[in-house]
């Protein structure tokens, strides 16, 4: 039976399950769901196949492969390091819907139809909303925008599958590059790329992640947009229009990684950034290209999971997440600032770090494609990532000025946690071989290569002479960086009120004029029925009786004329 059992249902559960928990019993709950989802995942036969009913369609709410497989562990994992590393965390309705987040999309990997995905889409949605909510009263309004944005997302997802479905009659999660993009395959792709964070509407991403609580982000992080690029590499692999939307992500995010002063809205554009060299190589399509996604998509969830830890717990101990308000932390906190690094490494393409065996994977496929422009953008990319995260976030944190605080290492199930995640890198690093067995299609890339070790050590001593030699102009700064959803949010938001006025003058006018013509009707019916009206005063019998034979000869006349 458990071969059947849906993984992700497990932590849906486990979610609903947590509020009605507490002390020790929580704790347990926080390790076991995860890790018995972990265990439901790993054990999953191939060709594990579970199917329901539903109107005149067979919904398939887990069919297991090589791909599907490799994105839930990874979930699976992530909801495991979260979950030890948010024991001390008070708020259980946090983790509560963040368990609820984690499997829907575990349960989104095995989905085998549009409609049991689009389902789970949903309830990320709403799970994921409800994490930034429980940032505290500053993430309500950063809430309301990522729920607006998300659920316009599932609006475009649900016209685009239900477009499909009324085109074709099929309800599969098949490849749809191939053959006439229709209308509804461009919506359907528009609600995939929202979710994974393409601008314009990116600015929920940096909006919203850095307002939830300092464990809400390490969740935030794995799921929303990794669920958009697996769904885009099985709907959309080789959409020429992905290339050039990937290296526009990827530059996007560098730029305003490079001006930010906040160290998690700093890594949220750095998110921006890595998922677009995955969405570049969704639109490249090539095999090599999407196990380099798919390679990436791991990798980048643990590293990320470990830097924004590392964050996290600068925050739980300081309060403080600005690189001017910060500085000098290696002295107290050397467990942090050790896993810190190894996250910043894991991100630049260190080797022997889970970066260098997966990331590059990509760009060696661009350039198999003989896409060199492609091929030298993500390379100056992969620079630019090494000079905003491998330096700028763990030189100003724990390096730079010391800004005289002095807290410990936090306790010791979040140093477990960040120590868990920092050898996860390090092992992916040393032994490839385990990760490129579980990727969707057979490979042959080797990355340990004395060219490419050389390359790579390369752009990290370009990125760190350059960093270093800028360190005037990229100095810490209290700055604050405005972008697109500035113009929702404020030019928009006076457009509305202007509109609003609008609508208020004139419906004013108009119930004006609806008054003045209807008093004037009333007083027309009141001069000639009014007591002193024409037909309110006394008749004579005679004028009453030539009146009703003058009616009834007209009633006969139409009468004989009609018939």
């Amino acid at each position: 039976m458990m071969t059947s059992f849906p993984p992700g249902l497990m932590l849906i559960l486990a979610g609903l399950l947590l509020p009605f928990l507490h002390g020790t019993s929580r704790s347990i709950a926080l390790l076991f769901f995860p890790a018995l989802t972990l265990a439901l995942i790993w054990f999953l036969p191939d060709d594990a196949l579970l199917q329901l009913p539903f109107l005149q369609y067979e919904l398939t709410l887990l069919q297991v492969d090589n791909l599907s497989r490799l994105f839930a562990l990874v979930f699976a994992l992530m909801a495991l390091a979260g979950g030890a590393f948010a024991l001390k965390q008070k708020n259980t309705f946090e983790l509560a819907a963040a368990f609820v987040y984690a499997g829907g999309a575990i349960s989104v990997t095995f989905s085998g139809d549009l409609i049991s995905l689009f389902i789970f889409w949903e309830i990320m949605a709403i799970a994921s909303t409800l994490v930034v909510l429980c940032g505290g009263p500053s993430a309500h309004n950063a809430a309301l925008r990522y729920a607006a944005i998300h659920f316009l997302g599932g609006v475009l997802l649900m016209a685009g599958i239900a477009g499909e479905i009324s085109a074709s009659g099929n309800i599969a999660l098949t490849q749809l590059s191939n053959g006439e993009f229709t209308f509804s395959r461009y919506l359907l792709l528009a609600g995939l790329l929202i979710n994974a964070g393409a601008p314009p509407l990116s600015a929920w991403l940096p909006d919203s992640y850095p307002k939830a609580s300092w464990t809400g982000m390490i969740f935030l992080s794995a799921f929303t947009t990794k669920t958009a690029v697996y769904v885009l590499m099985r709907t959309f692999p080789g959409t020429e229009i992905l290339l050039y939307l990937g290296l526009f992500m990827v530059f996007y995010g560098i730029i305003y990684a490079i001006l930010e002063n906040d160290m998690r809205r700093l890594l949220a554009y750095s998110i921006i950034s890595q998922v677009g060299f995955m969405v570049c190589a969704v639109g490249i399509g090539s095999d090599k290209a999407l196990n380099g996604v798919a390679a990436h998509a791991f990798a980048h969830i643990i590293y990320k999971a470990l830097l924004l830890m590392s964050a996290g717990s600068v925050i739980y101990m300081t309060g403080k997440s600005k690189f001017t308000e910060l500085g000098g932390l290696f002295r107290s906190m050397p467990v942090t600032t050790f896993c810190a690094i190894v996250g910043a490494l894991s991100i630049a393409a260190f080797p022997l770090t889970s970066g260098f065996v997966s990331k590059t994977i990509i760009a060696k496929a661009a350039a198999d494609e003989h896409l060199m422009l492609v091929w030298f953008m993500l390379e100056a990319a992969s620079a630019g990532t090494c000079f905003y995260v491998g330096f700028k976030f763990p030189w100003f944190v724990f390096f730079h000025k010391d800004a005289g605080l002095r807290p410990v290492d936090p306790p010791i199930n979040m140093q477990i946690s960040m120590i868990f995640m920092a050898v996860a890198c390090i092992l992916i690093g040393l032994f490839p071989s385990a990760l490129y067995a579980m990727l969707p299609f057979s490979i042959d890339y080797v990355p340990y290569t004395g060219a490419h070790i050389v390359f790579q050590a390369q752009l990290m001593i370009f990125a760190g002479l350059a960093f270093f030699l800028m360190l005037v102009w990229v100095g810490k700064t209290n700055t604050i960086t405005l972008d697109f959803d500035w113009v929702y949010r404020k030019i928009g938001f006076q457009w509305v009120l202007n509109f609003n006025d609008f609508l208020t003058v004139t419906w004013r006018q108009i119930v004006a004029g609806f008054s003045g013509g209807v008093q004037k009707v009333v007083a027309k019916i009141y001069r000639y029925s009014g007591p002193d009206g024409l037909l309110a005063r006394p008749w004579e019998t005679g004028v009453m009786a030539f009146w009703t034979t003058f009616l009834l000869a007209a009633y006969l006349l139409i009468y004989y004329y009609i018939k």
